[in-house]
């Protein structure tokens, strides 16, 4: 149920401007795509909610009800996009920070698109006839300079999504260069073992043994690193 212009609370365009408070979830290629997609469902559900806000002012059939619940899914984006959750980061990284709170006031544009949409499905429901046109017109023009904003945020998760594998395989990269090197020095160690086994003859014939075994674990440690370093073609 929508309230009366006086009786409505302070306009969404005017709260929760101030960046949320730092998230420690983990980012990892899942959270990477959930953000990216959920991103990409506020682009798709601002022009579902313009689209049937129209049809509701002709009176369209469930046009209203569709209008409110296409809302109620870009809000709810939006708000997991800047607050996180327990499997989400919400905003994080200087990029994103500057995005929605900085000069480009990304969240108090997509806020007050949400506020615009309430106030003309509310007109529509209350029947002000007279001032429905001039409402809708604004939306309109409220969602098409949106949708640059919304393309702009799609495409820094994107770019932080990227970022965020480069990393990844430079740390794994890194990872097994210090296995490899590790590694090799065993190998070194085994060789020098089966020497010292060698030459202390039957008693060291255990240990040579173990020496030989270390020297297949580390030669496998090795092919398998070769194998994984190596980029496809």
């Amino acid at each position: 149920m929508y309230l009366s212009v006086t009786e409505r609370p302070t306009p969404a365009h005017a709260v929760a401007l101030a960046p949320p408070a730092a998230n420690t979830v983990e980012r990892n290629g899942e959270v990477f795509a959930t953000l990216i997609n959920l991103s990409g469902r506020r682009r798709f559900t601002s022009q579902r909610v313009v689209l049937y806000t129209v049809l509701a002012a002709s009176n369209h059939p469930e046009a209203s009800r569709i209008a409110t619940e296409a809302l109620d899914l870009f809000r709810d984006a939006h708000t997991t996009l800047i607050k996180g959750n327990k499997v989400l980061p919400g905003v994080f990284g200087e990029p994103l920070q500057q995005a929605y709170f900085g000069s480009a006031q990304g969240n108090a544009k997509i806020l007050g698109f949400i506020a615009l949409a309430e106030r003309v499905l509310f007109a529509i429901a209350s029947g002000w006839q007279r001032q429905v046109p001039a409402l809708l017109e604004e939306l309109v023009e409220c969602s098409s300079s949106l949708l640059g904003v919304l393309n702009s945020l799609t495409a820094l998760y994107e770019t932080e999504a990227r970022d965020h594998a480069h990393r990844v395989e430079h740390q794994l990269h890194g990872a097994m260069e210090e296995i490899k090197t590790i590694s090799k020095q065993a190998q070194v160690v085994a060789m020098n073992a089966r020497i010292v086994a060698a030459r202390a003859g039957a008693v060291g014939n255990e240990f040579a043994v173990v020496a030989t075994e270390l020297i297949s674990i580390t030669t496998d440690i090795g092919t398998i690193l070769q194998r994984a370093m190596a980029k496809p073609a």
